[in-house]
């Protein structure tokens, strides 16, 4: 008798760990696989109790009809769960792989919350658009009549691709400006193959393009195009950029080689895996082959940084983290993914400094325990006087959070207000800006987040802007 699916995929995973990423997309793997991840969502779909208070969908912050589409999984109704999916969710095949399910609907999941172990509503939430992709039932925008009105947007990530797909279906003109030379932004540069395979985002990218936006890459404004160019040329503009700027230490010996941001790190990987030029990679720099690798911080960027070290073929990985496990803000399913790999966590421990001249050989660190908790209710980490010691180092990566960038003074835009953190001040709402037909959506006007807030404001401002134009009309007609 034939093994099931899932029997055998696990089997041959079993056979070759080691290509574990590369196995499930080779021919050998892919139809055993797909039986595999067909078995698996229809008898996790059918694992779904359609309480009463789906608190899975209260906590997506898209509200996804999540007990709908698991019910229609579990029938085998991939198509209409699919556009179920896709009604509230720009881009589900994404979230599906790289949400912190465990802190948002699965977190929340009644199953869960009695002791049986969640529904693993990513999973299955990637498989129903993967199938779709295969299937052609994902289809560029469609608008019945192009409309005159058109929308600049600024920054190509998560965001301003939501922004960009809502107003094209409407029949609005769209043009995308953004400083790299592939669009996705974080998407595509900041998180790895691994957690997120690049032709995910680069058939999103292309099924965009054809369905009539426009793109204007390695397009840096400020530089290439100013500001008022773009408000010349578009009836209202969508600020989309993230946050890009790397909170960095203050620490003796923090200049020396070797010490690196993991933005810098994280892209080069990217570009490496697309088969670009990477000269600081080629060089060392940006590559932990063969390195003692420190990474400091505690949230998914870190994460993302000690994963990628490992399949880079580091000597060792540890991640400082100045907190316990319970207060790191990073997903426990990354940190348990890490420990499996071989990442050691060192808790309860901060950088004090770095020892090497020129080139760092090691990080000074001082051991902490909590405190009293701080305004957040979070406890505060405490020094431990005479408890520090050298771990050693050849490549430290800083992932301390990303804040913004100044972007009054980059565009030369007074007017645009920011708040006190630097991000843009907008409406929560509608997202437009003080400035009139200015919007803000994402990172850039909530500060470093998720991809799931940043497609629920780019959504929710497209939504705004048809209203706006709408309303524009009815009195032009009058």
């Amino acid at each position: 008798m034939a093994k099931q699916p899932m029997l055998k995929f696990v089997e041959l995973e079993r056979q070759m760990p080691e290509k574990r990423e590369a196995n499930v997309r080779s021919n050998d793997f892919k139809e055993i696989y797909a039986e595999f991840a067909a078995e698996r969502a229809e008898a996790q779909s059918s694992r779904c109790s359609q309480c009463g208070v789906p608190y899975c969908q209260s906590h997506c912050p898209l509200h996804n009809n999540i007990p709908d589409w698991l019910r229609l999984t579990a029938t085998g109704r991939l198509k209409e769960a699919y556009e179920i999916s896709q009604a509230t969710n720009t881009f589900p095949e994404i979230c599906g792989r790289i949400c912190p399910q465990d802190r948002l609907c699965e977190g929340n999941c009644v199953i869960e919350q009695s002791g049986h172990g969640t529904v693993t509503i990513g999973s299955v939430e990637k498989y129903i658009t993967d199938t779709a992709w295969e299937n052609g039932w994902v289809e560029p925008p469609k608008p019945l009549e192009e409309r005159p009105e058109s929308v600049g947007i600024i920054g190509a990530g998560p965001g301003g691709l939501a922004a960009a797909d809502m107003l094209r279906r409407a029949g609005v003109q769209v043009t995308v400006y953004d400083r790299y030379d592939r669009a996705g932004g974080l998407l595509t540069y900041g998180i790895p193959g691994f957690k997120l395979e690049k032709d995910v985002v680069m058939r999103r990218n292309k099924q965009l393009e054809d369905g009539g936006v426009t793109f204007k890459l390695n397009c840096n404004v400020g530089e290439d195009i100013s500001f008022e160019d773009i408000q010349k040329a578009h009836g209202a503009i969508i600020i989309a950029t993230g946050v890009y700027k790397t909170r960095e230490l203050q620490a003796p010996g923090v200049g020396a080689k070797g010490i690196v941001k993991a933005i810098d790190f994280l892209t080069a990987s990217n570009k490496k895996s697309f088969g670009d030029a990477v000269a600081e990679f080629e060089d060392g720099t940006l590559n932990a082959e063969g390195k003692n690798v420190v990474v400091i911080g505690g949230g998914d960027t870190a994460m993302d940084c000690v994963r990628t070290s490992i399949r880079q073929g580091a000597t060792s990985v540890k991640c400082l983290y100045r907190r316990d496990r319970a207060n790191m803000p990073g997903s426990q399913r990354e940190v348990a993914n890490a420990e499996e790999e071989g990442v050691e966590f060192v808790w309860l421990s901060a950088p004090k400094g770095f020892t090497g001249d020129a080139t760092v050989e090691g990080v000074m660190v001082q051991k902490m325990r909590l405190g009293a908790p701080d305004a957040s209710g979070r406890q505060s980490p405490e020094i431990i006087e005479g408890s520090d010691y050298v771990e050693k180092a050849d490549l430290v990566i800083q992932a301390l959070g990303f804040e913004p960038e100044d972007l009054p003074t980059l565009w030369d835009q007074p007017e645009l207000q920011v708040t006190r953190w630097g991000t843009v001040k907008a409406d929560f709402l509608t997202h437009e800006t003080p400035m009139e037909n200015v919007y803000a959506v994402g990172d850039i006007q909530r500060g470093a987040s998720l991809v799931v807030w940043a497609i629920r404001d780019g959504r929710e401002a497209a939504e705004a802007i048809l209203e706006k134009f709408g309303a524009a009309r009815a009195v032009a007609a009058e």
